[in-house]
């Protein structure tokens, strides 16, 4: 009761904190063209193969992935019976099959979640997982260019939980997951998302780029890009991130590289923009990563994350968050979180 009467208070020490953290490197978000077919109202995932976007709606009753033209237009659809639970991201193999993540758990119920695999004649084959800690309500998938993927959990503390299997997938399975990472996303200051300042926490989406070198996250608000120049992405994550805001999207959730560094971003809604961040690669570079910066860190194993903000700060960060979740979060997760 104390929470939800005092929640305007801590909405408000949560803005403070975030006009108070380091700025990153910002490199403006220029629209590329409108997504207005009405089949895609809940764009979730996004990739790219240089020529042609592939991108997925949120939850849905059969496999489906649209190919857009560079001009969001869909050219044809990739269809399969294959009856998902809730697919929330996409990523594409080099062979160019595409990786469906259908890990999406809004109320902690599902004893599995599932990696889909569609070639690019629709043949669908699934890889059941289980975490090994309980349920997680999981948005983002990367797959790394030795085609082992990872999931990044999505918390409404911003402490995600890094996992992959720990062994080969098999089908239908399932294949037992491990933790391997965790991240500690803070506020930050940029506007957008379904809910102000609470929705910057949230992972929301993957990417890695084409030649393996860069791992992006993404929130409702703002892209993290993380070094990888071995190609290895776990330890990616445990580097510090370059911060891109990609301010005032409606509901942010997809994210993918172009092959020449381009960094894509969309947001669930018809009407909404695919933007891009031209030489968004570029700005990942060693000397990055020794610099603070507003947003994920990570560290490899079970543990919390490196760095961070002080003891106070962090404290009045976990409160806020906690007030708000106590009002917003049952509505967040019913509303948008599919």
């Amino acid at each position: 009761m104390i929470l939800r009467r005092c929640a305007p208070l801590f909405l408000v020490l949560c803005g403070i904190l975030a006009l108070a953290a380091p700025a990153s490197a910002a490199e403006g978000a220029t629209d590329v063209c409108k997504v207005t077919d009405k089949r895609l109202n809940e764009l979730s995932g996004l990739v790219s193969d240089g020529q042609r976007w592939y991108a997925i709606n949120d939850g849905g009753t059969k496999v489906q992935v649209f190919v857009l033209g560079r001009d969001c237009s869909v050219q044809k659809v990739i269809t399969n019976a294959t009856d998902p639970y809730d697919v929330e991201d996409l990523a594409r193999s080099s062979d160019g099959t595409l990786w469906l993540s259908d890990t999406g758990d809004n109320d902690k119920k599902r004893e599995t979640v599932a990696l889909l695999a569609v070639t690019p004649q629709g043949k669908t084959t699934v890889y059941r997982l289980t975490y090994p800690d309980g349920q997680h309500d999981t948005e983002a998938l990367l797959l790394d260019r030795t085609g082992t993927p990872y999931l990044v959990t999505k918390s409404p503390f911003g402490d995600s939980g890094v996992y992959r299997p720990k062994a080969a997938l098999a089908s239908p399975g399932p294949t037992a997951l491990e933790k391997v990472g965790s991240l500690n996303f803070r506020a930050t200051d940029t506007p957008g998302g379904p809910v102000a300042g609470f929705g910057t926490v949230l992972v929301t989406g993957g990417a890695i780029s084409a030649d393996g070198t860069v791992v992006a996250l993404r929130t409702y608000t703002d892209a993290y890009l993380y070094p990888a120049p071995d190609g290895d992405a776990l330890a990616a994550l445990g580097r510090t991130p370059v911060r891109i805001p990609l301010p005032n999207e409606q509901q942010g959730e997809a994210i993918a590289f172009e092959p020449d560094g381009t960094l894509l971003s969309g947001s669930e809604g018809i009407g909404q923009p695919i933007r891009a961040v031209h030489g968004a690669t570029a700005l990942v570079t060693p000397a990055t990563t020794a610099a603070p910066a507003a947003g994920g860190e990570a560290s490899s194993g079970s543990g919390g994350s490196s760095g961070g903000m002080g003891l106070l700060p962090g404290l009045v960060l976990a409160v806020c968050i906690a007030g708000a979740a106590v009002f917003a979060w049952t509505k967040l997760r019913h509303r948008f979180g599919k």
